[in-house]
């Protein structure tokens, strides 16, 4: 099994920046595959940014690789901590349509996929509000 405890969220207005921490614990030789996902009122859940950790997939080559969403582009960076286990979510230029409940959520994989179906592990959330 593995736990998952985020950190970081908080209030801010439009243009602040925050970080988020995923502290990773158990069986963390099954999470390669870190991502953070957004859920706001209402709406679905979505991938926000994706890493891969490194390992023996074929896919990426070059060790360790990260996706984002369109939407975060520019704005928001996925980084990790391997000696702590840790993901972290820098997020930056933030807008008030980036409120919601951040999760944290990791798996094992050979592809890092920002569906929310490909994770096995979730933390409960951490909340981002972005006012105007």
């Amino acid at each position: 099994q593995v736990k998952l405890v985020e950190s970081g969220g908080g209030s801010v207005q439009a243009g602040g920046s925050l970080r988020l921490s995923c502290v990773a614990s158990g069986y963390t030789d099954s999470t390669n595959c870190m991502g953070w996902f957004r859920q706001a009122p209402g709406k679905e859940r979505e991938g926000v940014a994706v890493i891969y950790r490194g390992g023996t997939s074929t896919l990426y080559t070059g060790g360790v690789s990260t996706d984002y969403a369109d939407s975060v582009k520019g704005r928001f960076t996925i980084s990790q901590d391997n000696a702590k286990n840790t993901v972290y979510l820098q997020m930056n230029s933030l807008k008030p349509e980036d409120t919601a409940m951040y999760h944290c959520a990791a798996d094992y994989g050979g592809y890092c996929s920002r569906s929310v179906g490909a994770y096995n592990y979730w933390g409960q959330g951490t909340q981002v509000t972005v006012s105007s």
